[in-house]
Protein backbone atom coordinates (compact mmCIF):
# COMPACT_ATOMS: atom_id res chain seq x y z
CA UNK A 1 0.00 0.00 0.00
CA UNK A 2 1.46 3.35 -1.06
CA UNK A 3 2.16 5.73 1.84
CA UNK A 4 0.34 9.05 1.80
CA UNK A 5 2.59 11.95 0.91
CA UNK A 6 2.94 14.51 3.69
CA UNK A 7 1.97 17.98 2.43
CA UNK A 8 4.72 20.61 2.62
CA UNK A 9 4.51 23.29 5.32
CA UNK A 10 2.32 26.26 4.51
CA UNK A 11 5.01 28.51 5.95
CA UNK A 12 8.61 27.98 6.97
CA UNK A 13 10.76 30.79 8.40
CA UNK A 14 14.40 30.01 9.11
CA UNK A 15 16.79 32.33 10.99
CA UNK A 16 14.89 35.41 9.84
CA UNK A 17 16.85 38.55 10.62
CA UNK A 18 15.58 42.11 10.13
CA UNK A 19 17.53 45.16 11.23
CA UNK A 20 17.54 48.83 10.42
CA UNK A 21 20.78 50.66 11.15
CA UNK A 22 22.04 49.36 14.47
CA UNK A 23 18.59 48.22 15.64
CA UNK A 24 17.70 44.54 15.42
CA UNK A 25 13.96 44.27 14.79
CA UNK A 26 13.67 40.49 14.31
CA UNK A 27 16.46 38.33 15.66
CA UNK A 28 16.87 34.85 14.10
CA UNK A 29 13.20 33.92 13.94
CA UNK A 30 12.52 30.27 13.00
CA UNK A 31 8.92 29.11 12.74
CA UNK A 32 6.90 26.54 10.79
CA UNK A 33 3.17 26.44 10.04
CA UNK A 34 1.94 23.04 8.90
CA UNK A 35 -1.06 22.43 6.65
CA UNK A 36 -4.33 22.49 8.57
CA UNK A 37 -3.02 24.68 11.40
CA UNK A 38 -4.35 28.11 12.41
CA UNK A 39 -1.97 30.34 14.41
CA UNK A 40 -2.26 33.44 16.54
CA UNK A 41 0.76 35.77 16.65
CA UNK A 42 0.72 37.57 19.96
CA UNK A 43 2.90 40.25 21.50
CA UNK A 44 2.93 43.82 22.82
CA UNK A 45 3.46 46.89 20.66
CA UNK A 46 7.05 46.96 19.47
CA UNK A 47 7.60 43.20 19.73
CA UNK A 48 8.11 42.74 15.98
CA UNK A 49 4.64 41.57 14.88
CA UNK A 50 4.28 44.18 12.13
CA UNK A 51 7.79 43.55 10.79
CA UNK A 52 7.21 39.80 10.70
CA UNK A 53 3.97 40.30 8.84
CA UNK A 54 5.61 42.68 6.35
CA UNK A 55 8.39 40.17 5.71
CA UNK A 56 5.91 37.32 5.14
CA UNK A 57 4.03 39.36 2.54
CA UNK A 58 7.22 40.67 0.87
CA UNK A 59 6.60 44.30 1.78
CA UNK A 60 9.83 44.25 3.81
CA UNK A 61 13.11 42.76 2.61
CA UNK A 62 14.80 40.58 5.27
CA UNK A 63 18.38 41.25 6.26
CA UNK A 64 19.05 37.52 6.52
CA UNK A 65 17.48 34.08 6.72
CA UNK A 66 14.89 32.44 4.48
CA UNK A 67 11.11 32.58 4.10
CA UNK A 68 9.16 29.85 2.31
CA UNK A 69 5.43 30.27 1.71
CA UNK A 70 3.35 27.59 -0.02
CA UNK A 71 6.51 25.87 -1.19
CA UNK A 72 8.03 29.01 -2.73
CA UNK A 73 11.13 30.73 -1.37
CA UNK A 74 11.41 34.50 -1.06
CA UNK A 75 13.93 35.82 -3.60
CA UNK A 76 13.71 32.69 -5.77
CA UNK A 77 10.09 32.92 -6.92
CA UNK A 78 7.60 35.32 -8.46
CA UNK A 79 6.62 36.91 -5.16
CA UNK A 80 3.95 39.27 -6.58
CA UNK A 81 2.21 36.21 -8.04
CA UNK A 82 2.60 34.32 -4.77
CA UNK A 83 1.20 37.30 -2.85
CA UNK A 84 -2.08 36.83 -4.72
CA UNK A 85 -2.42 33.45 -2.98
CA UNK A 86 -2.27 35.22 0.40
CA UNK A 87 -5.31 37.14 1.63
CA UNK A 88 -4.76 40.11 3.93
CA UNK A 89 -7.21 41.92 6.17
CA UNK A 90 -5.49 44.97 7.61
CA UNK A 91 -6.60 48.33 9.07
CA UNK A 92 -4.32 49.98 6.51
CA UNK A 93 -6.48 48.70 3.66
CA UNK A 94 -9.57 50.45 5.01
CA UNK A 95 -8.03 53.84 4.26
CA UNK A 96 -7.09 52.98 0.67
CA UNK A 97 -10.63 52.29 -0.52
CA UNK A 98 -12.64 55.10 -2.09
CA UNK A 99 -15.62 56.47 -0.17
CA UNK A 100 -18.06 56.09 -3.06
CA UNK A 101 -17.09 52.51 -3.95
CA UNK A 102 -20.01 50.14 -3.22
CA UNK A 103 -19.43 47.07 -1.08
CA UNK A 104 -19.99 44.68 -3.98
CA UNK A 105 -17.20 46.28 -6.02
CA UNK A 106 -14.89 46.32 -2.98
CA UNK A 107 -15.29 42.55 -2.80
CA UNK A 108 -14.88 42.00 -6.54
CA UNK A 109 -11.64 43.99 -6.45
CA UNK A 110 -10.18 41.31 -4.21
CA UNK A 111 -9.90 38.92 -7.14
CA UNK A 112 -7.60 41.32 -8.96
CA UNK A 113 -5.97 43.07 -5.97
CA UNK A 114 -7.56 46.23 -7.41
CA UNK A 115 -9.24 49.30 -5.95
CA UNK A 116 -11.96 51.36 -7.67
CA UNK A 117 -12.83 49.05 -10.57
CA UNK A 118 -13.73 51.03 -13.70
CA UNK A 119 -14.78 48.20 -16.02
CA UNK A 120 -18.17 46.50 -15.90
CA UNK A 121 -17.83 43.54 -13.49
CA UNK A 122 -18.00 40.08 -15.04
CA UNK A 123 -21.22 38.18 -14.26
CA UNK A 124 -19.21 35.36 -12.67
CA UNK A 125 -17.40 37.80 -10.38
CA UNK A 126 -20.69 39.42 -9.36
CA UNK A 127 -22.19 36.03 -8.52
CA UNK A 128 -19.17 34.99 -6.45
CA UNK A 129 -18.99 38.34 -4.65
CA UNK A 130 -22.66 38.24 -3.75
CA UNK A 131 -22.20 34.72 -2.39
CA UNK A 132 -19.32 35.88 -0.20
CA UNK A 133 -21.28 38.91 1.02
CA UNK A 134 -24.08 36.53 1.95
CA UNK A 135 -21.61 34.28 3.78
CA UNK A 136 -20.34 37.17 5.93
CA UNK A 137 -23.87 38.48 6.56
CA UNK A 138 -23.53 41.61 4.42
CA UNK A 139 -25.50 40.90 1.24
CA UNK A 140 -28.05 43.69 2.00
CA UNK A 141 -25.09 46.10 1.94
CA UNK A 142 -23.99 45.21 -1.60
CA UNK A 143 -24.85 48.64 -3.04
CA UNK A 144 -23.92 50.61 0.08
CA UNK A 145 -20.99 53.06 -0.44
CA UNK A 146 -17.85 52.40 1.59
CA UNK A 147 -18.09 55.79 3.33
CA UNK A 148 -21.36 54.98 5.13
CA UNK A 149 -20.47 51.48 6.33
CA UNK A 150 -19.73 50.92 10.01
CA UNK A 151 -16.32 49.67 11.13
CA UNK A 152 -17.74 46.24 11.83
CA UNK A 153 -19.41 46.06 8.41
CA UNK A 154 -16.17 47.14 6.75
CA UNK A 155 -14.17 44.39 8.44
CA UNK A 156 -16.65 41.72 7.37
CA UNK A 157 -16.60 43.04 3.82
CA UNK A 158 -12.78 43.00 3.83
CA UNK A 159 -12.95 39.33 4.80
CA UNK A 160 -15.19 38.71 1.78
CA UNK A 161 -12.78 40.70 -0.39
CA UNK A 162 -9.81 38.62 0.80
CA UNK A 163 -11.71 35.38 0.14
CA UNK A 164 -12.61 36.49 -3.39
CA UNK A 165 -9.21 35.34 -4.66
CA UNK A 166 -9.61 31.99 -2.89
CA UNK A 167 -6.38 32.44 -0.91
CA UNK A 168 -4.51 29.55 0.65
CA UNK A 169 -3.39 31.74 3.56
CA UNK A 170 -5.47 34.47 5.21
CA UNK A 171 -3.62 36.96 7.42
CA UNK A 172 -5.73 38.95 9.88
CA UNK A 173 -3.70 41.95 11.03
CA UNK A 174 -5.30 43.25 14.25
CA UNK A 175 -8.73 42.96 12.57
CA UNK A 176 -10.71 44.07 15.63
CA UNK A 177 -8.99 47.46 15.95
CA UNK A 178 -11.64 50.17 16.21
CA UNK A 179 -14.58 47.81 16.66
CA UNK A 180 -17.06 48.25 19.49
CA UNK A 181 -17.66 45.19 21.73
CA UNK A 182 -20.72 43.96 19.82
CA UNK A 183 -19.10 44.37 16.40
CA UNK A 184 -15.98 42.64 17.72
CA UNK A 185 -17.90 39.60 18.91
CA UNK A 186 -19.81 39.40 15.62
CA UNK A 187 -16.54 39.56 13.71
CA UNK A 188 -14.88 36.93 15.91
CA UNK A 189 -17.85 34.63 15.34
CA UNK A 190 -17.15 34.91 11.62
CA UNK A 191 -13.46 34.09 12.18
CA UNK A 192 -14.45 31.09 14.30
CA UNK A 193 -16.63 29.89 11.44
CA UNK A 194 -13.76 30.21 8.96
CA UNK A 195 -11.49 28.38 11.38
CA UNK A 196 -13.61 25.25 11.24
CA UNK A 197 -12.03 24.53 7.86
CA UNK A 198 -8.42 23.59 7.14
CA UNK A 199 -8.16 26.13 4.31
CA UNK A 200 -7.37 28.88 4.15
CA UNK A 201 -4.71 28.77 6.83
CA UNK A 202 -5.48 31.58 9.29
CA UNK A 203 -2.80 33.78 10.88
CA UNK A 204 -4.23 36.19 13.45
CA UNK A 205 -1.94 39.04 14.54
CA UNK A 206 -3.06 40.70 17.78
CA UNK A 207 -2.04 41.84 21.26
CA UNK A 208 -5.44 41.05 22.79
CA UNK A 209 -5.90 37.53 24.18
CA UNK A 210 -9.67 38.11 24.19
CA UNK A 211 -9.62 37.85 20.38
CA UNK A 212 -8.24 34.29 20.33
CA UNK A 213 -11.14 32.02 19.37
CA UNK A 214 -10.83 28.21 19.77
CA UNK A 215 -9.93 27.71 16.09
CA UNK A 216 -6.42 29.02 16.86
CA UNK A 217 -4.85 25.90 18.33
CA UNK A 218 -1.30 27.17 17.88
CA UNK A 219 0.28 30.34 19.19
CA UNK A 220 3.49 32.31 18.66
CA UNK A 221 4.52 34.91 21.26
CA UNK A 222 7.02 37.56 20.20
CA UNK A 223 9.12 39.47 22.70
CA UNK A 224 11.63 42.15 21.73
CA UNK A 225 12.08 40.70 18.26
CA UNK A 226 12.55 37.09 19.34
CA UNK A 227 10.26 34.11 19.80
CA UNK A 228 9.40 33.77 23.45
CA UNK A 229 7.27 30.65 22.92
CA UNK A 230 5.64 28.81 20.01
CA UNK A 231 3.52 25.69 19.78
CA UNK A 232 0.10 24.37 20.81
CA UNK A 233 -1.96 27.12 22.42
CA UNK A 234 -2.47 25.34 25.79
CA UNK A 235 1.28 25.06 26.35
CA UNK A 236 2.16 28.56 25.09
CA UNK A 237 -0.54 30.81 26.52
CA UNK A 238 0.00 31.08 30.26
CA UNK A 239 0.49 33.83 32.84
CA UNK A 240 4.27 33.35 33.03
CA UNK A 241 4.86 33.75 29.29
CA UNK A 242 2.54 36.74 29.02
CA UNK A 243 4.11 38.39 32.07
CA UNK A 244 7.47 38.21 30.29
CA UNK A 245 6.03 39.33 26.95
CA UNK A 246 4.17 42.36 28.28
CA UNK A 247 6.73 43.34 30.90
CA UNK A 248 4.31 43.37 33.84
CA UNK A 249 2.67 40.79 36.13
CA UNK A 250 -0.53 39.54 34.49
CA UNK A 251 -3.05 36.81 35.20
CA UNK A 252 -4.41 34.76 32.30
CA UNK A 253 -7.64 32.89 32.76
CA UNK A 254 -9.84 30.89 30.43
CA UNK A 255 -13.60 30.46 30.56
CA UNK A 256 -15.85 28.90 27.94
CA UNK A 257 -12.89 28.48 25.56
CA UNK A 258 -12.03 32.20 25.58
CA UNK A 259 -9.12 33.95 27.27
CA UNK A 260 -9.02 37.05 29.46
CA UNK A 261 -6.09 38.98 30.89
CA UNK A 262 -5.99 40.97 34.11
CA UNK A 263 -3.49 42.71 36.37
CA UNK A 264 -3.04 41.71 40.02
CA UNK A 265 -4.73 44.15 42.40
CA UNK A 266 -1.40 45.47 43.67
CA UNK A 267 -0.23 46.19 40.12
CA UNK A 268 -3.47 48.01 39.25
CA UNK A 269 -3.15 50.18 42.36
CA UNK A 270 0.50 50.97 41.59
CA UNK A 271 -0.31 51.97 38.02
CA UNK A 272 -3.22 54.15 39.18
CA UNK A 273 -1.32 56.00 41.91
CA UNK A 274 1.73 56.60 39.72
CA UNK A 275 -0.36 57.89 36.83
CA UNK A 276 1.19 55.37 34.46
CA UNK A 277 0.22 52.03 33.05
CA UNK A 278 2.41 48.93 32.67
CA UNK A 279 3.70 48.38 29.16
CA UNK A 280 6.10 46.19 27.25
CA UNK A 281 9.42 47.48 26.07
CA UNK A 282 9.09 49.34 22.78
CA UNK A 283 11.70 49.00 20.09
Amino acid sequence: MRALKTPPPVLRVTDLLVYRGDTVILDRISWTVEAGQHWVILGPNGSGKTSLLAALTAYLTPSGGTIEVLGEEFGCSDWPALRRRIGLVSPALRHLLHDEEPALEVVIGGRYAAIDIRDEPKPGDVCQARGLLRAVGCLPLAKRPWAVLSQGERQRILIARALMAQPEVLILDEPCAGLDPVAREQFLALIAQLGRHARPTLLLVTHHVEEIVPAFRHALILHQGTILAAGPTPSVLNSANLTTAFGAPVNLRKAKERFALSLPASERLSAWTSGTRPSGRRR
